[in-house]
């Protein structure tokens, strides 16, 4: 099987190569660069299976790297930040991060986090596959093919990354029914432990300003479900 390869933009010369080291012990191949310019030129050279960006990095910061590389690939995405900050979290997710990680970091933290990324990005084929039976389901004017993995919206195609899809097809599984955001985070980024609900909320946020402001509604206190 090939190695999982990691793209890693880091400025910080020990993290960089403590990450690097502890990545590739635990069997990834890793191209680290120091800064956002020199990440996206590997970006497009080296074609990675994920990226994994520091948000303060010279050059080309890592929000805008991470737009740089969503306008050209729905490769998976994980921000790093040195603090848990409301606006560098939501920056990075708006621009179409699929998770974040803080620092400072545990390393068999990251590698979980990355683990569980790729392993939600295999299985949305997996998820759209058991729903392929009930064929093409309308929600309003938005119809998902589950089998074709395609959405459309007024009949013109609806460009998803792959965690938007994964995010429509757990609500397409129970129309009408609240799904809280303890349940989306572990069904949609497979976490087994608490993680921070902004994650869903951006995601939603973002899911909604594609397929419809009032085809996914809020019910406060519980969660969101997808109306019909």
């Amino acid at each position: 099987m090939a190695e999982t390869h990691v793209l890693f933009v880091e400025d910080d010369d020990v993290i960089r190569e403590a990450t690097t080291l502890a990545l590739e012990r635990d069997g990834f191949k890793v191209t680290a660069v120091p800064e956002g310019l020199a990440g996206l030129a590997a970006f497009r050279e080296r074609h990675p299976d994920l990226a994994l960006l520091d948000v303060m990095v010279p050059g080309l910061d890592g929000v805008s790297l991470c737009r740089r590389i969503r306008d050209e690939s729905m490769v998976p995405v994980i921000m790093l930040s040195a603090r848990a900050d409301a606006i560098d979290v939501v920056l990075g997710l708006e621009a179409g991060a699929d998770d974040y990680v803080t620092k400072p970091f545990d390393g068999a933290v990251l590698t979980a986090r990355i683990r569980a990324v790729l392993r939600r990005f295999s299985q949305a084929s997996t998820a759209a596959a058991d729903q392929a039976e009930a064929g093409v389901m309308s929600f309003g004017d938005v119809e998902l093919d589950p089998d074709a993995m395609e959405v459309r919206r007024g009949g013109e195609p609806v460009a998803l990354t792959p965690t938007e899809m994964r995010l429509l097809l757990e609500f397409s599984a129970a129309p009408g029914s609240v799904l809280s955001r303890d349940r989306l985070l572990e069904r949609v980024w497979d976490y087994g432990w608490g993680g921070d609900t902004r994650v869903v909320d951006v995601h939603v946020q973002r899911l909604r300003a594609k397929i419809g402001q009032d085809r996914i509604e809020t019910v406060r206190g519980f969660g969101y479900k997808l109306r019909g």
